[in-house]
C-alpha cells in the first residue's frame, strides 16, 4: 500500500504527517511525503531549501517510528491540488492524506481549496486532517 501525504509546514499538515504514520503502521504502507510549490522556479533557490529542509523534517517524524518515507519536492507550475492529484496517479497512491484549515464559505470561494479539489479529483480514497 502507497499513502501520499501532501505537506505544506502548517499545523493540519503536521497533523496529516501523524496520521499518515498510524495508517502507515496499520497497513504496513510506504508513504510519500509531497510539497508543491506552486509558483516556484528552479531559480528560487532560498525558497527551495527551506522546502527542502521542511520535508526532511517530515522525513524525520517517519523514522523515529520505522515507517518507509520519500519526500518529493515538485516545482512543476502547478497548482498543489493538481500536484498531488497527477503524483497520485503517477506513483498510483492508495490512499491521499491532507490537512485541512477551517475557512469561511467566502474564503474557499476567494482563495479556493486545495483540499477540495484533491477530495474532488483525487483517483483514490483521500483522508482529510484538522
Amino acid at each position: 500500500m502507497k499513502i501520499l501525504v501532501g505537506y505544506d509546514g502548517s499545523n493540519s499538515a503536521k497533523q496529516a504527517l501523524q496520521t499518515a504514520v498510524k495508517h502507515a503502521r496499520a497497513f504496513g504502507a510506504s508513504v510519500d511525503v509531497v510539497t508543491s510549490m506552486e509558483k516556484g522556479s528552479e531559480s528560487d533557490q532560498k525558497a527551495i531549501a527551506e522546502a527542502e529542509r521542511a520535508l526532511e523534517w517530515a522525513k524525520s517524524v517517519f523514522s523515529e517510528q520505522r515507517v518507509d518515507c520519500h519526500t518529493h519536492l515538485l516545482i512543476r507550475g502547478l497548482t498543489p491540488g493538481e500536484d498531488l492529484v497527477d503524483f497520485a496517479r503517477e506513483h498510483q497512491s492508495d490512499e491521499i492524506i491532507v490537512g485541512i484549515e477551517r475557512r469561511s464559505k467566502v474564503s474557499k470561494l476567494l482563495l479556493g481549496s486545495t483540499a477540495q479539489f484533491v477530495i474532488l479529483n483525487a483517483p483514490c480514497p483521500v483522508v482529510t486532517v484538522k
